[in-house]
């Protein structure tokens, strides 16, 4: 349906009522949120409800069940004038068992420049070994952009494996020999296999 003049719109988009109330509604704030509770099943479609029942748009998410426990990040959009009431139902939901930590996703940020490289170590299952591999790429300036983990048992009854699957972004002023020489030298320190691509 057209309208052939302002005041053919109908009442929720009169501009009569001024501008200022049209740009506030199409004005967006992003939060980014934790959530944490025992697993159990519908915890996503309470939280989805939640989003969408507030006005808000689920933009990406991580989730996953570990040790019991449902764990995941979030990012949402939602019209700026409905941040607040959004933002008090997630943290109500602690009434219902899930933990829900909210914060305002702060501006634009540059896009990162770099090379994505992505890792996979394996070997038997000790502490530190986690703690060596992300000091190397620390100190290299590498941010890590993704992380996986698991000990599993090993084939014949050896013990646990750690295993660990990462992606990270190396900046363009980091030597990738030099990275690649470093995190082979932890490698063979705490007795892991380390694949680079």
């Amino acid at each position: 349906m057209l309208f052939s003049a302002v005041e053919d719109l109908p009442p929720h988009l009169d501009l009569a009522a001024g501008r200022d109330g049209l740009q506030t509604e199409r004005m967006l704030t992003i939060l980014v949120m934790t959530v944490i509770g025992a697993d159990r099943p519908g915890l996503v479609q309470m939280v989805a409800a939640c989003v969408a029942d507030n006005g808000g748009n689920w933009l990406e998410s991580r989730m996953c069940r570990l040790g019991g426990q449902f764990a995941g990040i979030l990012r949402v959009e939602v019209p700026a004038a409905r941040a607040d009431a959004l933002d008090r139902a997630l943290r109500e939901m602690t009434t219902k068992g899930l933990q829900v930590t909210v914060q305002v996703e702060s501006g634009a940020l540059p896009a990162p420049t770099g090379s994505i490289v992505t890792f996979e170590l394996v070997g038997q299952d000790h502490p530190g070994i986690l703690r060596q591999v992300s000091t190397v790429l620390a100190a290299h300036g590498v941010n890590v952009e993704e992380l996986a983990s698991e000990c599993v048992s090993a084939p014949m009854g050896g013990g646990n494996l750690f295993k660990a699957r990462a992606t990270v972004l190396v900046p363009p002023s980091v030597n990738m020999a030099a990275l690649r020489a470093d995190l082979e030298k932890i490698a063979a320190d705490v007795m892991v296999d380390l694949k680079l691509s």
